[in-house]
């Protein structure tokens, strides 16, 4: 069987102008179903399929071909069915899979499993839906509840499917007969038809302004490739905790006399000729670095003084040790480590850390400037 990928697209839209060729986090939205596709490795061919010659150009860099759509049916009058039923009668090929560019965050699994359903179900049409578990009208009437009957929790409703439409498919055969039978053939008339059904971020289609947005929020989202672990809010009351963000009062609450903050971000740092400024008799701080995604701090504290126990919510930490020796204490853990030492304290443990020996210790603490410290009470200076 062979198996045809074709994306339609046309320059102009009403709702969003040329949503195809907008960028979308750096790149034309239409890029995005090309890529998924291709890394698919499951088409014979892959088409871009419009009226407008600026597609080919696209085309041509993805290395997919291209169909010169007529211009009749590029127009707000024209619908699927009819670009459908053109490429399917000049396109040679037995299963057209319909790829919508509207939806930008469609995964190649995804696309994989849906080529799959068609082929093991031996289907003639299969659609794209997404469910929806909630209580449903059609023209005002209810569809999958009762007007008289107590309320449903919404997990035990019968979800109501809608078309996603971000993916189709029909068998070449089926699709014209329909066409030459009943004049049509999108939903599938006569045949076998099975519906796939999508979830989360891949149900996204841009369609409206605000739908362009949220596609380029959720994309953003992903490509962080972010792992974070659910949180949830605690009573500060029961646990008698509180929140400090502002480093240099955190420092100076920690018994840290002398900070500074103002020659941050230089190129060049020379860590012996700050330690030489800044000197070994007293406690200090240098930031060196402060930028949006990281910060790095030289930390010299006299024997006994040392940070206030606390733990982040939001972020990892590491500190590298320069001089001397200190008591590491994590989540009720204590070690000693000294220069040359890396200490990692993932978010959410508690941590401290204090000097020891005989004089000042200094470690490079690598964090964020704006991360929030979590203690239990508010203490001046607990190390001193």
């Amino acid at each position: 069987m062979k198996k045809i990928a074709m994306i339609p697209v046309r320059l102009n839209s009403q709702r969003v102008p040329n949503k195809n060729l907008r960028l979308l986090n750096g790149k034309p939205m239409v890029a995005y179903i090309i890529e998924t596709a291709l890394a698919t490795n499951t088409f014979d061919e892959v088409y871009l399929n419009s009226e407008a010659e600026i597609f080919k150009e696209i085309a041509d860099q993805y290395g997919i071909k291209f169909y010169h759509r007529p211009a009749e049916l590029a127009s707000d009058r024209s619908t699927s069915e009819d670009f459908v039923y053109d490429f399917i009668k000049n396109v040679e090929g037995d299963v057209l899979y319909q790829l919508l560019a509207t939806s930008p965050l469609i995964t190649p699994m995804e696309i994989t499993h849906f080529v799959h359903d068609m082929s093991l179900n031996a289907l003639d049409t299969l659609v794209s839906i997404v469910n929806h578990r909630i209580a449903s009208l059609y023209k005002k009437q209810p569809v999958n509840y009762g007007l008289t009957e107590k309320l449903k929790s919404s997990q035990t409703m019968v979800p109501v499917q809608t078309y996603a439409t971000v993916l189709m498919a029909w068998r070449y055969e089926n699709f014209k007969a329909n066409m030459e039978t009943h004049g049509c053939a999108y939903y599938g008339g006569d045949g076998r038809i099975g519906y796939y059904e999508l979830k989360g971020l891949s149900a996204i289609d841009v369609d409206q302004e605000e739908d362009f947005i949220l596609a380029e929020i959720a994309m953003q989202y992903r490509n962080e490739s972010r792992q974070d672990q659910p949180r949830y809010y605690t009573s500060k009351k029961q646990k008698n905790e509180h929140s400090e963000v502002d480093v240099p009062e955190i420092l100076r609450k920690d018994g840290v006399s002398l900070r500074d903050f103002e020659h941050e971000n230089q190129p060049l740092f020379h860590v012996q000729q700050i330690i030489d400024k800044m000197g070994t008799n007293q406690s200090w701080s240098y930031r060196v670095v402060n930028t949006e995604s990281n910060s790095a701090t030289l930390i010299s504290q006299m024997p006994g003084g040392g940070n206030r126990r606390h733990y982040h919510p939001d972020w990892n930490e590491w500190w590298y040790i320069i001089k001397g020796q200190w008591k590491w204490e994590i989540e009720g853990k204590k070690i000693i480590v000294k220069k040359g030492d890396i200490v990692f304290i993932e978010k959410n443990k508690w941590h401290q850390i204090t000097a020891m020996g005989e004089e000042s210790a200094i470690r490079l603490a690598v964090s964020r400037g704006d991360v929030p410290h979590i203690y239990t009470e508010d203490i001046e200076n607990p190390c001193q």
